[in-house]
């Protein structure tokens, strides 16, 4: 080798040693950048030189500045900030769920339903008192304003999910397009096959955005021969080289509420996600609050539609000069348990009291509601008829398809009573509850104007509190059409699977956030910068940049003698 070659060789390690000292403060100073990933310069013995009969080495080239980085380990990085943020989510829906039920506090719904059936047993030992049916009236009403409250604290939480929903919409737009234009940059910097370095600013800022896009959606990401990525959710691709999809927020309803999908601009087909942050955003707006929005309408139905039955089978202590039904059917032919009611009458009757005020003489009829699935089953005509062959009434059906009866004189009040069929329950006649969900609950407008309408009485207009007694148990009282639980029973099912859910919900999230912390510390372990290991690094490449000095000088110095030769 010729002194000039030597000279050249010496200037290849200068520059090795001079690059790895520059790798290593670009590493030191990014030691606490979030997402950074560790840089490494590749060095290999440049080709060998002939001198005569002799192979001589040209000391050391640099292949490449890479980046140290574990990208199954990524991968699985991926997939576990995916279920972190889907099940933290959910989490984060059962806390807020649980303080609206608000179990702990005093202004729950159980103290409201506690309250409300004391108020029916007072009557009991207070039945003349109109102060007292009124009272029972008024806890009646903040029964039915805390179900109606707690229905639309819920409606409202779904509302402010759906919105971070349509959000997640225009951050998976704004990523994806992120990662299409890095992909290019990228491609073209490193040239495909041609450069053997990473580029490596770039490609920190891809993941970054890989990172982000993960924990909206659970993300599949495979890197291609020209350094780009392609991307794709539920078998369906979002990024691929330089080209992505988009994707919007349509509208459709749910239970009475504008709700957003996540859907593929070019096919309308909807983004199927398994885990991230959307899927717990779904799984808590359509099942856990739409799941509880469905029990607690089942629990306000159950609770108006069963304690209207006891109660619009007793009396007061006064009657009724008129009264107007709630509910409409749909055909006023149509047999009553088809007639598109909100609640289903079932075979049996019912009786009608007409009192003579003057006399104090009753007449009690009976109206029969045939519903035994035989021919002739009941109509509202055929109920209207059998009322208007009773002396004292008239009954009509409007245009509307709503029954109403009228006494036909002053003088004259008339009641209801024993009722084996549900059908003034289901009328809406007669009854303390009206409405036949939570969001429509409330007190009947007649017990309003008049609480001395309480049907405490079974035995006739202001003549005894058999009614009361079974009004006051009904709380505990096994209901048929549940299966026999009884309310209290759905109560404690509607609360307790939140409480039974968050407990486990917050397990899941805790378990999951432990598992990404872990791989966390793996990548930290790969990937990270090490101060310690990057200071050995900095001597090594130092010391090897002092001894190349040193071996230049030496060949100056024979230079310099071979000049003056």
């Amino acid at each position: 080798m010729s002194l000039f070659g030597s000279i050249q060789l010496a200037n290849n390690a200068l520059r090795a040693q001079q690059i790895g000292l520059q790798v290593v403060g670009q590493n030191i100073s990014n030691a606490n950048t979030p997402g950074y990933i560790r840089e490494q310069v590749v060095l290999s013995p440049a080709p060998t030189q002939q001198v005569g009969s002799l192979l001589l080495g040209l000391g050391v080239q640099v292949d490449g500045v890479v980046q140290i980085i574990d990208n199954f380990l990524e991968e699985r990085l991926r997939g576990a900030s995916s279920e972190r943020a889907n099940t933290s989510a959910q989490e984060e829906a059962f806390v807020q769920l649980e303080g609206l039920i608000g179990e702990l506090g005093d202004t729950d719904l159980s103290t409201s339903l506690t309250n409300f059936f004391n108020s029916v047993s007072e009557v009991l030992n207070q039945p003349e008192s109109v102060a007292v049916r009124n009272l029972a009236v008024l806890r009646g009403q903040t029964l039915s304003d805390d179900v109606s409250l707690l229905g639309g604290r819920v409606a409202n939480l779904r509302e402010d999910i759906n919105d971070r929903v349509q959000e997640h919409a225009k951050n998976i737009n704004e990523l994806t397009e992120t990662i299409r234009k890095l992909n290019i940059q990228i491609a073209a910097t490193e040239g495909g096959d041609v450069s053997k370095s990473d580029a490596v600013g770039l490609r920190d800022q891809r993941l970054n955005a890989l990172t982000a896009l993960s924990e909206i959606v659970d993300i599949r990401v495979v890197e291609q021969a020209s350094g780009t990525v392609n991307v794709s959710v539920g078998g369906e691709f979002l990024v691929a080289d330089g080209n992505r999809r988009q994707v919007y927020a349509a509208s459709t309803t749910d239970r009475g509420q504008a709700i957003a999908e996540v859907r593929f601009a070019d096919t309308d087909s909807q983004v199927n996600v398994a885990s991230g942050e959307l899927s717990g955003l779904l799984a808590a707006r359509d099942h856990l609050l739409g799941g509880f929005l469905d029990q607690l309408d089942d629990f306000a139905a159950t609770l108006a539609f069963e304690f209207n039955k006891i109660f619009s089978s007793g009396q007061g202590l006064s009657g009724y000069q008129s009264v107007t039904a709630e509910f409409a059917v749909d055909a006023i032919d149509a047999p009553l348990d088809e007639a598109g009611l909100p609640f289903t009458p079932s075979n049996g009757s019912f009786d009608i009291l007409v009192k003579d005020q003057e006399t104090g003489i009753t007449e009690t009829t009976n109206i029969r509601v045939d519903l035994n699935g035989l021919n002739g089953d009941s109509s509202l005509q055929e109920i209207v008829a059998q009322l208007n062959a009773v002396n004292g009434v008239t009954a009509t059906i409007g245009a509307d398809r709503v029954v109403s009866i009228v006494s036909d004189s002053s003088d004259q009040e008339f009641a209801f009573g024993a009722d084996t069929s549900g059908l003034l329950a289901a009328l809406g006649i007669n009854t303390f509850f009206t409405g036949s969900g939570s969001g429509s609950l409330n007190v009947a407008q007649a017990l309003k104007n008049d609480p001395g309408k309480f049907a405490a009485s079974s035995g006739g207009i202001a003549t005894d509190t058999a009614n009361a007694e079974r009004l006051a148990g009904f709380f505990d009282r096994p209901l048929e059409s549940q299966n026999n639980d009884s309310l209290s029973t759905l109560y404690g099912r509607l609360t307790g699977g939140v409480t039974q859910g968050s407990a486990v919900a917050r397990n899941v999230a805790e378990g999951a956030s432990v598992f990404e912390s872990s791989l966390a510390g793996q990548k930290l372990a790969t990937s990270g910068v090490n101060l310690d290991e990057e200071i050995v690094r900095m001597i090594q490449y130092q010391r090897a940049f002092q001894m190349t000095a040193r071996y230049i000088s030496e060949l100056d110095e024979l230079l310099q003698i071979l000049i003056n030769l």
